[in-house]
């Protein structure tokens, strides 16, 4: 059978395209070497297993060490350690059991007291480790989902061993791999504490690694794979567009192949892979909303990701505290990302997807209610009349948005999540809306795309008497960007006390050889 784009589970050679794994995480042999136990955390479907089960294989045939994957993904939800910790002996002995390269497998734990639950792991793997001729290597995978009695008791288990393992033999290296950074991992040591701490049971940890994206090389060179085994060619632009689009997320790369050429072209490997199809992709992918994505946008929901996000959404990088245990919630879900300034959704099409999906309610409402505002209502000579859709918007926010702004989760973001809501039902079936949004930029950066023309609207919240006046240069820099000569300034008043005869208003004003429309809101 042909080798194929994998979008389910752990890749191999043997099925699917895929470049080695440890390329994208160096260092994980000298930790090794070094005795070291260390934690590998990266987002969900980045290539966590993949690579591990690659690590094991390689390990293994080089021959200096035992090497032995183990999920411990059965004890998710189990929080009392006398139930628990049977649970993780019996998947190291599921796992050894299916583990050839590790000799005599099957006698490990066969005579495990489990009542002696707060030292039955040790034991066990101790009494194992003197009977192998060579170091063991565990890689606990999905070590995140432990929690509370069960973690905290797996945990101390095993740093006790680490300190005793010059008298008492014992697992040479571990590592424990999942989303989360240890110190988030779920569990209460006091009543107050959301995470281990400084207390953590397991300080013995000498590294926290996480391993990147694909890199646009890394692209290349999965791709050229396909291309080898099939001649069908990626072109230039298309590679170029996968990697904008998707800043090298492995599920996303490898969907949008897969999507393109499994779906759109039908296996018909004499056509080549073009930069259009791929944006056909991008978008057949948002639309559906595929597990990945729905399972990454359902943590959206959660207040301490709400804290992230909306900042990023509006742009306000001070309501952003980088050290928080939000913060690097976020980032160890794959949600956002760190450019010099700036924060931002992790990728183009997470940002896409991430406000369609807040804005999904309201959208939903207008095309079964509001069924004036469609595209035909506004083209004049082939082009949209802006002005007279952002009159239309104003008086529809004047009269609804108290009502809506309530319906939202993510109140202070509303009049951005409403305002694309608004405008996403407009084009939809015939143009496309760019998004540029980051902490870090105090505004939100749109541009309708129909019919070839390009039209920019930057969306600010005020501040002060002066946001109108700095709003400007950013919008004409925008407008530089796009290439287009006229752009729309939006600002929204959510000062009470304003009457909204004050509040709504419009003006275009001649910047050079610009124009610049102000929409008050």
């Amino acid at each position: 059978m042909a080798r194929y784009f994998n979008v389910a589970g752990p890749c191999n050679e043997a099925d699917h395209y895929m470049i080695e794994a440890s390329s994208r995480l160096s260092g994980i042999r000298e930790l090794i070497d070094q005795r070291q136990y260390f934690v590998i955390h990266a987002p969900r479907q980045s290539g966590k297993t993949t690579l591990l089960l690659d690590l094991v294989n390689r390990i293994n045939r080089e021959g200096k060490y035992y090497a032995l994957y183990c999920s411990l993904e059965a004890a998710q939800g189990i929080i009392d350690p006398k139930e628990g910790i049977p649970v993780l002996v019996k998947r190291l002995v599921t796992a050894l059991q299916f583990s050839p390269d590790i000799p005599d497998g099957g006698r490990f734990a066969k005579n495990a007291d489990y009542s002696d639950y707060s030292g039955v792991l040790a034991t066990e793997l101790t009494l194992f480790c003197m009977a192998l001729d060579k170091p063991l290597i565990i890689f606990f995978d999905e070590a995140d989902c432990l929690s509370e009695g069960t973690l905290i008791t797996f945990l101390r288990q095993l740093r006790n061993s680490y300190n005793t393992r010059s008298q008492i033999p014992f697992v040479h290296s571990i590592a424990l791999v999942g989303m989360r950074n240890i110190r988030d991992f779920k569990a209460k040591i006091r009543p107050d504490s959301e995470s281990l701490g400084s207390a953590s049971p397991f300080n013995i940890i000498t590294k926290a690694m996480t391993f990147s994206n694909f890199t646009k090389e890394d692209i290349m060179k999965l791709y050229a794979l396909h291309t080898a085994e099939t001649g069908q060619v990626f072109e230039p632009e298309a590679i170029e567009l996968v990697h904008q689009q998707t800043q090298g997320q492995p599920w996303l790369v490898n969907a949008i192949a897969r999507e393109v050429i499994v779906e759109t072209l039908q296996s018909d490997y004499t056509k080549p892979v073009t930069a259009e199809l791929v944006e056909q992709a991008i978008q057949t992918i948002i639309l559906r909303r595929d597990t990945h994505i729905d399972s990454l946008l359902e943590r959206l929901k959660e207040e301490r990701v709400r804290r992230v996000m909306e900042p990023v959404i509006i742009g306000k990088i001070g309501d952003i505290n980088k050290l928080s245990d939000d913060y690097s919630y976020a980032m160890d879900l794959g949600l956002i990302r760190e450019t010099p300034g700036l924060v931002q959704p992790a990728n183009p099409i997470y940002a896409e997807v991430i406000i369609r999906i807040l804005s999904k309610n309201f959208q939903d409402t207008l095309c079964s209610e509001m069924y004036p505002y469609q595209m035909p209502r506004y083209l004049k000579n082939g082009r949209i009349d802006m002005i007279y859709l952002m009159q239309d918007f104003q008086a529809f926010w004047r009269e609804n948005s108290e009502i809506w702004v309530e319906r939202f989760d993510y109140k202070e973001s509303a009049p951005h999540l409403i305002l694309q809501a608004f405008l996403q039902r407009i084009v939809n079936g015939g143009g496309q809306i760019i998004r540029e949004f980051a902490a870090g930029r105090e505004r939100l950066d749109l541009c309708v795309q129909y019919e070839g023309q390009k039209y920019p609207i930057e969306l600010k919240l005020r501040y002060s008497a002066k946001t109108e006046e700095k709003s400007y240069a950013q919008l004409i820099n925008y407008m530089d960007t796009v290439g287009a000569k006229e752009g729309w300034l939006l600002i929204f008043d959510r000062r009470p006390e304003i009457d909204w005869d004050a509040k709504i208003y419009l003006k275009t004003e001649n910047v050079g050889d610009k124009a610049v429309t102000i929409v008050g809101c």
